[in-house]
């Protein structure tokens, strides 16, 4: 009780004395970002800056080679002169590298997915060994694969004057890039089962293969088809070694070009070269092409671990 006879404030229990506001205080206001948001900030700095890096030389080369004169730059203006020029010489060898490419996609589709799949089915060292052996080119500098072709087959001169010699070597280069794929998706296990279910139901060899293998096989088989195209046509080292006047792919073609010392023609034939690849470069990304395999064995893990789990 006060003087006056009143009760104190405090003394009312269902009073309660209001929160004080709250005030943001000027480190609340103005907080530094994180460590990790400075770490993922510089992560995105350095990728941005690569990109540039790769993607800038790019973009030049194709300005150089729409621009009239390429050391005025675009004050010179634009023209198509380059490009016409480029496809009137060098037309043929946009058509040979098409033709080189489909017979490569060919032989490596008829050979590669059988040996991938009894690849995949297979368990003996041997096995491993061939696959090895496959994989070997992949390693070795185009010109030596192309120096081994010459000395065995060099001697047969109408063989060695055709493109049938250039595409032997494109299917000795890609060949692996079919096979691993194709053995990746065959060493499934669901496939084996798949297969052993039409087996006891009386399907043979040849039933199963075209009935379940193969539609089973599409991704894979998809990967190293985009894989064999993209390789065949931007190969140079070996088919530099393997071409003769008269078979001259694009990859060659384009050296050709920069050697004539004129930029602006040598730009143009980047951009015929990059109108061709591209499309193929970007259908493996859109289809997540992953030629090494690595994808859908880390998918059997996954599987395998829940199957694993569910038991």
């Amino acid at each position: 009780m006060d003087a006056r006879g009143l009760p104190e404030p405090h003394e009312n229990a269902s009073t309660v004395p209001p929160a004080p506001p709250m005030v943001a205080t000027s480190r609340q206001r103005f907080a530094l970002p994180s460590a990790r948001t400075w770490i993922a900030g510089a992560q995105w700095l350095v990728t941005l800056a690569t990109c540039a890096f790769l993607v800038v030389p790019v973009i030049m080369s194709i300005v150089a080679g729409l621009t009239v004169n390429y050391f005025r730059g675009i004050a010179s203006g634009l023209t198509l002169r380059w490009l016409e020029e480029v496809w009137t010489q060098y037309h043929g060898s946009v058509f040979l590298s098409l033709e080189v490419a489909a017979a490569t996609l060919a032989i490596t589709l008829a050979t590669g997915v059988p040996a991938g799949y009894a690849l995949a089915r297979s368990r003996t060292r041997v096995s491993r060994m061939i696959e090895e052996l496959l994989v070997m080119p992949v390693a070795l500098p185009g010109l030596a694969s192309a120096l081994a072709l010459l000395v065995v087959y060099g001697g047969f001169s109408a063989f060695r004057m055709s493109a049938a010699f250039i595409v032997v070597g494109h299917v000795v280069f890609t060949l692996p890039f079919m096979v691993r794929p194709v053995a990746a998706i065959c060493a499934s296990s669901d496939l084996r089962t798949l297969e052993e279910g039409a087996a006891s139901l009386g399907a043979n060899f040849m039933q199963r293969f075209f009935t379940i293998v193969l539609p089973n096989a599409r991704p894979g088989i998809v990967a190293g088809a985009l894989a064999v195209l993209t390789l065949s046509i931007g190969e140079f080292n070996l088919t530099w070694m393997l071409h003769t006047p008269d078979t001259k792919t694009l990859p060659v073609g384009l050296a050709d070009t920069y050697a004539s010392l004129r930029i602006e023609v040598g730009s143009a034939y980047t951009i015929l070269f990059f109108v061709m690849t591209m499309p193929l470069l970007v259908a493996m990304q859109w289809l997540g092409v992953d030629t090494s395999g690595a994808n859908a064995r880390s998918k059997r893990g996954v599987r395998a671990r829940h199957h694993q789990d569910s038991q």
